[in-house]
């Protein structure tokens, strides 16, 4: 008796994130979803570090909780720019 084991592929929708989720990423996802959170993120970013998302706080590297906390700007875009910028730069 032949049997077959059929496993899902990836084309099947299966598949690993390429990149594992980050801090950073758990951070601009809280701020996507919720308007407290984001409107502290912009406006006292050392708060929205302290206290977290739900409970939970973000596992950010020293230099990204720097960027973070001296980063100003005026909506979540810009935001997310001047990130992306310091961290290209650092």
């Amino acid at each position: 008796m032949v049997t077959l084991d059929i496993y899902p592929s990836p084309s099947q929708g299966f598949h690993k994130p390429t990149m594992p989720r980050t801090g950073l990423h758990r951070l601009f996802a809280a701020a996507i979803v919720s308007d407290q959170f984001r409107t502290t993120l912009l406006r006292e970013p050392e708060e929205a570090l302290a206290k977290g998302y739900l409970g939970q706080t973000f596992s950010l590297t020293d230099q990204e909780k720097k960027i973070i906390k001296t980063i100003r700007a005026e909506n979540l875009t810009d935001f997310a720019q001047k990130v992306n910028q310091a961290l290209k730069n650092g």
